[in-house]
């Protein structure tokens, strides 16, 4: 082991563990590694350490080993080394390397192959295949290492899969996961790893960055990603998180930066290779792919997480009660949502009271539940911004939302959600929409909004409620005594 190298704790960013750890199985799989003439770096060798962990029942505490990292930090030699070893000490292991692309499963095989060829790990080798969509290598004792591309169907119909590697995890799509997971049902303890970079605003990354968000969650409730903060800690997931990133506003040549977010710089990943890297890629891909980081707004990131909107289902107030605001939005396709907010203390409740397509139904039904009292607000870009001349015709308090207003309301959406000071009737509408939505960067500071630029995303009922949410917060005197009905009879 190099011991002249930092450790993980002193270059991760970001380490979650899981709890409940009491052992590992890391000091078998690195003897084995020295007896096949490969050491490790000091972060290698705690990371290897985590990966390999293993709770009260001997099984691995990690069910997940998700990594975010730069390129050429070493991600594939350590993970490499372990699966050799593991290959190796366990007789009859089937191991998994899959790729998004052809071209990455590839260039890992070759890497792989060069580890199998030396010296000291030929003498178990038994083969090694080349041929196209059959590569893998094979040990004597039964044990193979397969890699293939998973755009190509690679890992369909595998059972017994012991490790399975998803590499590029930032393009892992659900169906990926529901394709490949089913592989290890059969295996008793098996390793399941996600590494890659930092998604691209087009990669279908949703998957990689709820792995992310969820780790980070379970640590601290109080993390907010567009601020970067370092978090370390035990989390309640039982997964092992471990990012390797630069600060969020590095100067993407400054190497001090660099070396924070890769740990082999100058040690393992000399100068030259960095400088080739940086003239090869875009300043945003050189930022997600040399130095970790990840967007302040991401736009595969869930809005609320699925398993938190879940908890936050109430009956809400009495039929009688009056919202404090209200708030209307328009789909691409003209059909309208009216959202009501009610707060009560530190909590507010959300619900869609009225829907349709009828533009004068809408008006009326707005105008006799708000009154003049009750505030509404809508967007002036949505659709539902022709309702304004009449609404205010009407005596109606109308609130017009800029993109400023949209950033509040979209923070306080989400803020409220993370505490549970906020409650939901479970309407399915709602739901369908949260889980269409996704977040749109408004100006440079972190600031985000629902994107509704694409027709086919039905969000408008989470606008209208989220709208409605920041119209009742600014209401500093509730209509408590109204005798007016905030929710409509029949949608």
């Amino acid at each position: 082991m190099n011991s002249g190298t930092r450790r993980l704790s002193e270059v991760a960013r970001h380490l979650v563990q899981p709890a409940g750890i009491v052992s590992t199985a890391w000091p078998k799989v690195r003897d084995t590694c020295a007896n096949l003439g490969w050491g490790f770096d000091n972060w290698q060798d705690g990371a290897g350490r985590l990966i390999l962990a293993l709770d009260a029942e001997g099984l691995y505490a990690a069910d997940t080993i998700v990594i975010s990292i730069p390129r050429q930090v070493g991600k594939t030699y350590l993970v490499g080394a372990i699966v050799f070893a593991l290959a190796l000490i366990i007789p009859g292991l089937t191991v998994i390397w899959t790729a998004h692309r052809f071209k990455t499963a590839r260039e890992t095989f070759d890497s792989m192959k060069a580890m199998a060829r030396s010296d000291k790990c030929w003498p178990h080798i038994r083969d090694i295949s080349d041929s196209h969509g059959d590569e893998g290598i094979f040990l004597r004792n039964g044990s193979r290492i397969l890699f293939g591309a998973r755009e190509n169907g690679f890992g369909l119909g595998f059972t017994g899969v012991g490790v399975l590697i998803l590499d590029e995890a930032q393009r892992v799509t659900e169906k990926a996961m529901d394709d490949l997971i089913p592989t290890m049902n059969t295996v008793a303890n098996p390793l399941l790893f996600m590494m890659g970079t930092p998604p691209r605003p087009t990669d279908p990354g949703e998957v990689f960055t709820m792995q992310r968000q969820d780790a980070l969650d379970s640590v601290s409730s109080t993390w907010a990603e567009e601020d970067n903060p370092s978090v370390h800690g035990i989390g309640t997931e039982l997964s092992l998180y471990i990012e390797f990133s630069a600060d969020a506003d590095a100067d993407l040549d400054d190497r001090k930066q660099l070396a924070k977010a890769n740990p082999s710089y100058l040690i393992r990943t000399s100068e030259r290779a960095v400088r080739r890297m940086r003239k090869m890629l875009s300043d945003d891909a050189f930022r997600r792919e040399g130095f970790g980081i990840w967007a302040k707004v991401s736009v595969h990131l869930a809005i609320v997480m699925p398993g938190r909107w879940k908890k936050l289902i109430d009956i809400g107030p009495e039929d009688d009660v009056a919202p404090e605001a209200l708030a209307v939005d328009m789909s691409h396709g003209m059909a309208i949502s009216v959202g009501a907010a009610w707060i009560e203390g530190p909590n507010a409740h959300l619900e869609e009271v009225w829907a349709g397509t009828d533009v004068a139904a809408a008006i009326d039904w707005i105008a006799t539940a708000a009154g003049r009292r009750i505030p509404v607000v809508i967007d002036d870009l949505s659709p539902a911004a022709q309702m304004v001349p009449e609404l205010k015709a009407r005596k109606v308090t109308v609130i017009r939302s800029t993109a400023r207003y949209m950033v509040k309301s979209c923070l306080l959406f989400a803020t409220r959600a993370k505490a549970g000071t906020l409650t939901h009737a479970g309407q399915e509408s709602v739901n369908d929409a949260l889980k269409g939505a996704r977040r749109r960067p408004i100006a440079e500071a972190g600031g985000w909004g629902y994107d509704r630029r694409d027709s086919t995303a039905i969000i408008h009922q989470l606008v209208a409620i989220t709208l409605a949410l920041a119209g009742a917060t600014e209401k500093h005197r509730p209509a408590r005594n109204s005798t007016r009905s905030g929710r409509r009879g029949t949608l």
